[in-house]
């Protein structure tokens, strides 16, 4: 594959300096075959050693290094140089409180993520020695797209709703949930119902959209929340005429 020279320009912030973010432009040697990724790589090694960002695997497992390039939410090491032009603007995730560099304060997003209760609370209690839960493989197929999040929050960067109200529970953790609602071994769905269905849960979703089509293992977090709203609406006619709601 032949060699480019790219134009990378990188939004720099350093909070312990007292100015405000800037951009600052490098030129970058990258293969035609090789990923944003690399070319920050290139510029850590090579070209100012105080740059920031986040990474780790460097095969869209991670969720890392997810960040704006020319104005999109994308994981860096999935965004192939071959598809992009030769000027690259990179900045941190929308949406995000910047804390340094291409750094975004993550917090809010994993509280997010613990309010929905993002784990099992099992239909039965089981002994060790009873062997596991067993499911078939069409229970599994219910919930299994919604397994793999890689919490990379490129659904909140895009997500409309989430950018006007920081409130709002989001995709990621919506989706999330409906994992864990749709799984045969679960009976928590009424545990995160008061935060799912809340004013700032799937109510607040518009269904835009955006979240689902950023995302890069197709988990569809719009159709799950769309899914949940579906879910809820029929709790409310059962409890209007006597029969309660599904657990």
């Amino acid at each position: 594959m032949s060699e480019r020279i790219l134009e990378l320009e990188i939004l720099r912030y350093d909070s312990d300096a007292d100015a405000p973010p800037a951009h600052r432009t490098y030129s970058v040697p990258c293969q035609e075959d090789g990923v944003v990724l690399d070319a920050l790589n290139y510029v850590k090694d090579h070209l100012d050693r105080t740059l920031s960002y986040r990474w780790s695997c460097h095969m869209a497992v991670c969720g890392s290094c997810g960040m704006m390039i020319n104005g999109e939410p994308m994981l860096a090491c999935k965004a192939f140089i071959q598809d992009l032009p030769d000027k690259i603007r990179i900045e941190p995730l929308a949406n995000f409180e910047i804390e340094r560099d291409l750094v975004t304060d993550c917090t809010g997003f994993v509280k997010k993520l613990a309010s929905v209760k993002p784990y099992l609370h099992p239909k039965e209690d089981r002994a060790i020695e009873e062997g596991a839960h067993a499911q078939s493989p069409a229970e599994l197929r219910r919930f299994k797209q919604f397994t793999l999040c890689i919490n990379c929050m490129l659904c909140y960067a895009a997500c409309p709703q989430f950018a006007a109200d920081p409130d709002f529970a989001g995709p990621g953790a919506l989706a999330l949930a409906h994992r864990y609602n749709l799984d045969s071994r679960d009976k928590g769905r009424a545990v995160r119902q008061d935060t799912v269905a809340a004013n700032d849960g799937i109510w607040a979703c518009s269904f835009v959209g955006a979240c689902s089509e950023v995302c890069p293992h197709a988990v569809d977090p719009a159709a799950a929340i769309q899914q949940i709203k579906i879910a809820s609406t029929m709790d409310y006619f059962k409890n209007m005429i006597g029969l309660g709601r599904d657990k």
